[in-house]
C-alpha cells in the first residue's frame, strides 16, 4: 500500500495539470463546460492566477492579479514550463455569480463568494438560511467535481499525449 504523503507528493502535479487545463478549455473549448454543467452560463478567469515553474532545486513564483490584469506574463510563464498553482474563477449560473479560488495542490477552494441571498425576516428563516447557503456551496462543489473527472478521464486517455497536449502547447505559444 502507497503511503498517503508518497502518494501526495507523486500525484501532487495533477492539479497544477488540471488548472492549466481548465484555462485552456475556458479560451479555447468552452463546449466541455457546459457538457459538464448545464445550468453554467460562463466561467471566467477571475482576478489572480498564480503559475509555478519548477526547476532542479528551485520554484519560481509568478502572480498575475488585478480587475482587468493581462494574462501576457502568465501565458510567457506557459511558454517557458510554469503551470498554473492557482485559479481564481468567476462561475455565473444564470442570473447569479460565485466568485472563488482553487489551489492546485490540494484541490482546495479558498476565497468563495457566493450569490447574495435574502436576509431572514426573523428566527424561523434561519434553518432555510442556512440551507440556501449549502446548497450554493454544494453547487461549486459539485460543478468542479464533474470537471475534474472529466480531466483525469482525458488525463489518463491516449487521447491526452496524441492530441490534448498538442492542442494546448500551440495555444500558449501562439497566444489568445
Amino acid at each position: 500500500m502507497l503511503d498517503v504523503a508518497v502518494a501526495y507528493n507523486r500525484y501532487k502535479f495533477l492539479g497544477e495539470e488540471f488548472l492549466t487545463w481548465l484555462w485552456f478549455v475556458i479560451d479555447q473549448n468552452p463546449a466541455i463546460l457546459r457538457k459538464t454543467d448545464p445550468d453554467l452560463t460562463s466561467l471566467e478567469i477571475g482576478n489572480r492566477m498564480v503559475l509555478l515553474k519548477r526547476h532542479k532545486k528551485a520554484v519560481e513564483k509568478i502572480t498575475v492579479r488585478g480587475e482587468n490584469a493581462g494574462l501576457e506574463e502568465a501565458m510567457l510563464a506557459l511558454q517557458k514550463g510554469a503551470l498554473v498553482a492557482e485559479l481564481n474563477l468567476v462561475y455565473r449560473s444564470a442570473e447569479l455569480k460565485w466568485q472563488f479560488t482553487l489551489k492546485g495542490e490540494s484541490l482546495n477552494l479558498s476565497s468563495v463568494k457566493t450569490p447574495k441571498i435574502a436576509p431572514p425576516q426573523g428566527p424561523e428563516d434561519m434553518e432555510g438560511l442556512v440551507l440556501e447557503k449549502i446548497f450554493l456551496y454544494d453547487k461549486i462543489l459539485q460543478f468542479l467535481e464533474k470537471l475534474y473527472k472529466t480531466f483525469i478521464k482525458i488525463r489518463l486517455s491516449t487521447h491526452w499525449h496524441n492530441r490534448e497536449t498538442s492542442l494546448m502547447k500551440k495555444w500558449f505559444h501562439t497566444g489568445f
